[in-house]
């Protein structure tokens, strides 16, 4: 098994990258990324529930070709956004080729100590490869792809925020202001839009709810 572990901090609010994290289209700077659905989303405990299903790319080299023929690949996402401990929480594992390779990643997003005004992003992913003989070069591979996509998906936040709220990109004198009247109306938002995105995703769940479900057994199978 391989582990790794990366420690980014993102030029980002807390507050609206939690907002804006998930609007994040799959062109938005991440080629990799096909799809995304929202299988479900509530309100639990003041904390916003979330689970995706996401279609990315399965890119492999010449040598693994012959191993997985499949150029797809699909990934449960599962998320917690809790705005009293100013905390978001994802877990993320593949639900398809999962005899090749088994790929678990957790990150943590919080409010930077050193920074108010970013965020800091605490990664760790497992890799495990049952395939005998090139297992460690299945898992190595998967170590390396994992660490350039990651950059393609900071480069997402940044686009999704920017399109969300132009105002992040305001001269230091409007930031000023904003630093000592925003903070409690920041958190206020967050629960009134996790309660109304709850709301609307409700219906679109179960609208959804089967074809995942559907396609995900037969990645599976």
């Amino acid at each position: 098994m391989s582990v790794t572990k990366l420690a980014i901090v993102l030029p980002l609010d807390w507050g609206e990258f939690s907002l804006g994290g998930y609007h994040i289209l799959p062109r938005s700077g991440r080629a990799h990324v096909l799809a995304e659905d929202t299988v479900t989303r509530e309100v639990k405990d003041n904390k916003l529930h979330s689970k995706r299903l996401i279609r990315k790319t399965n890119r492999m080299p010449k040598w693994g070709e012959y191993i997985v023929r499949a150029r797809h690949v699909h990934v449960l996402e599962e998320s917690v956004i809790d705005p009293e401990k100013q905390e978001v929480c994802t877990y993320t594992r593949n639900v398809g080729l999962n005899k090749v390779l088994n790929c678990v990643e957790r990150v943590t997003y919080r409010p930077c100590p050193e920074n108010p005004k970013a965020t800091i992003a605490e990664r760790k992913a497992w890799f495990d490869s049952k395939i005998f003989g090139v297992s460690y070069a299945i898992q190595s591979f998967s170590v390396d792809r994992y660490r350039k996509n990651i950059s393609k998906t900071d480069q997402g936040f940044i686009w999704a925020l920017t399109k969300l709220f132009p105002s992040t990109n305001t001269n230091s004198s409007d930031s000023s202001h904003d630093n000592h009247s925003n903070l409690e109306d920041r958190k206020q938002r967050l629960k009134d839009a996790a309660r109304e995105t709850a709301k609307r995703a409700k219906e679109l769940a179960k609208e959804k709810a089967g074809p995942i479900y559907a396609s995900c057994e037969g990645v599976k199978s």
